[in-house]
């Protein structure tokens, strides 16, 4: 329960998203009633219904029902209607019901049978009498509840039916989160070798998974030809990355180094290596990649080294296997002279190791994702700083969740790629994709603001960008850019302050907005504004695209338009 309350629960069953984990938050569930209460709640409709539920499970004497007998129906969710269940007991418990016919009501208000709703609720308030002249149904009146109560009662269902849950559905997706979340909490290193082997392959999962077990102190390691399997896997408390998730190598590949491995020990150099694995099994293409991905750097961390010779030896091992077989030669029974005559034994050459920038690119070119580095760690600070939302954020976003349509956000990253096209008024635009510590999200620049930021927007480069979020019915939530800056030029909004501006009493005040606005976009940068028209005392708040860089020109320019003493700032 300590985990769902902290919201730990990347690779929980149902529980997921960002947006869950947020109520999570709020929640701090401390039984299993209330994993099965979220699991319900959060869905279009009942989301409305999680405010109440969480401020009356904090202060539980602030419960109030309609009539006492609620209490023993309602009283495991906190006073609120979750489930489909509830709405057939309260029928039964109230108006005496039978097991058949609350199931028919229930059926009725979920698909929002109106001519059976309100029949029903005739019959729920005062009862139904059969043909003998006996009662079918007793009805709330009969049983001692309020006329007004029980209506009101009939109609709070009505209005919830059409969200209602299933609790028996939400209860069996309970019990996985709760079995995957008690794995997660005693078997922590195990459980996320096995979320990440479960998705191997899909670098933007992995890459999610690795920040969690950062966030809980488990080191993942690189790829290994000397201690990798084929999947993630543990030990002394490590992860070690699977060589299944390294590009290019296939299942027949990773058999022949473990094979190799098992036979014959662990290699010391990469001349024995290649000696020790069936050559039928590997090509250049895995080994190169197994290289790039650091897998080899347990027998050298100079990947220049390896990569400057594995060709010329995997070619004199392939021609040693094919005299092998015409019978001239034993390659299991070479010497250490027909060794070294034949390339696989010798030395390394002597060059230069690859810089720390292009040997992070490899990585995350076998990889998919950066591991023992990142191009934005010396900006990380920064960037945690300025954005207001990250990459995973925005993945996870969700129609009705927190992060809303049109929402103005700011995230810094890195150009990782970019896209460009001329729009039919024959302008240029771009699409980028924009990387930070947490994925990468997709950033429309439209031609306005592609014109004034050109120049920031070339590969690998660290920008920020201020926009707007965009939903689209069945596509990825992306980032609509209103701005762009480098990211030593952006000092953010609310750091740098705002500019207020008042508009004196005596001067006109559509003609002086007008000029402040020409003033405005002559000085544009990071900083909001906010305009008072002194004479109606009305407000402006100006948009992102109408901040300023408020600096000595600019005040002095404003100044001779609406004097000093009407700018301030703070």
């Amino acid at each position: 329960f300590e985990l769902f309350s902290n919201g730990n629960t990347q690779g929980v069953f149902q529980f997921e998203s960002s947006g869950i984990t947020q109520v999570l938050k709020n929640m701090k569930p401390d039984c299993f009633e209330d994993i099965v209460a979220a699991n319900a709640l959060y869905r279009p409709g009942p989301m409305a219904f999680i405010p109440t539920y969480i401020e009356n499970k904090k202060n539980p004497d602030k419960i109030e029902y309609l009539d006492k007998s609620l209490e023993p129906i309602l009283s495991v969710t906190y006073g609120c209607l979750v489930y489909q269940e509830q709405v057939m007991q309260i029928v039964r418990d109230l108006a005496g019901y039978t097991y058949g016919r609350s199931d028919l009501v229930r059926r009725a208000m979920s698909k929002k049978k109106m001519d059976v709703m309100l029949k029903e609720q005739e019959y729920f308030v005062y009862g139904k009498e059969d043909g003998a002249g006996g009662l079918e149904i007793k009805g709330c009146v009969r049983n001692g509840i309020p006329e007004q109560a029980a209506k009101e009662i009939y109609n709070q269902m009505i209005s919830f039916a059409e969200y209602a849950f299933n609790k028996s559905h939400a209860a069996a997706y309970a019990v996985l989160a709760y079995q995957t979340a008690y794995l997660k909490t005693y078997f922590p290193v195990e459980f996320m070798a096995a979320l990440m082997t479960s998705v191997i392959g899909d670098s933007t999962q992995i890459a999610k998974y690795i920040r969690n077990c950062q966030e809980m102190k488990i080191a993942v390691l690189p790829p290994d030809i000397n201690e990798s399997g084929k999947k993630f896997t543990v030990k002394d408390g490590k992860i070690r990355f699977g060589l299944l998730g390294v590009k290019n190598v296939g299942e027949g590949v990773i058999d022949a180094i473990i094979k190799a491995r098992e036979e014959k020990g662990v290699p010391e150099d990469i001349f024995q290596f290649i000696n020790n694995v069936d050559i039928h099994e590997i090509n250049k293409k895995a080994v190169e990649s197994l290289i790039k991905a650091g897998a080899l750097d347990c027998l050298d961390e100079n990947r220049a080294k390896h990569l400057a010779v594995y060709e010329s030896l995997i070619e004199s091992s392939q021609n040693n296997s094919r005299k092998n077989i015409e019978g001239q030669l034993s390659l299991f029974q070479m010497n250490a002279e027909s060794m070294q005559n034949s390339g696989l034994a010798g030395k390394l050459p002597d060059v230069a190791n690859f810089s720390k920038d292009l040997l992070m690119a490899m990585e995350k070119e076998m990889l998919g994702i950066y591991l023992t580095g990142h191009p934005l760690s010396d900006y990380a600070e920064k960037i945690e700083k300025v954005s207001t939302i990250t990459a995973e954020d925005l993945a996870h976003a969700e129609i009705g969740g927190e992060l809303k349509d049109g929402m103005t956000v700011t995230m810094a990253g890195m150009v990782s790629s970019k896209k460009t096209l001329i729009t039919k008024k024959n302008k240029m635009m771009a699409f980028l994709q924009l990387e930070d510590l947490y994925g990468t999200a997709e950033v429309v620049v439209f031609p306005n603001v592609y014109e004034t930021a050109l120049g920031l927007l070339k590969n690998d480069n660290v920008i920020v960008v201020r926009g707007t979020i965009n939903f689209k019915e069945d596509e990825e939530p992306k980032l609509l850019a209103d701005r762009i800056f480098g990211i030593n030029d952006f000092s953010g909004g609310a750091a740098s302050g705002t500019v207020k501006i008042t508009i004196p009493e005596e001067l006109p005040e559509a003609e002086t907005l007008a000029q402040i606005r020409e003033v405005i976009l002559a000085h544009r940068g990071d900083t909001p504004v906010v305009i008072t028209a002194a004479a109606s005392n009305k407000k402006y708040k100006t948009k992102s695209d109408l901040w300023v860089t408020a600096d000595e020109s600019f005040v002095q320019t404003l100044s001779r338009l609406i004097g000093k003493e009407n700018i301030t700032q703070n």
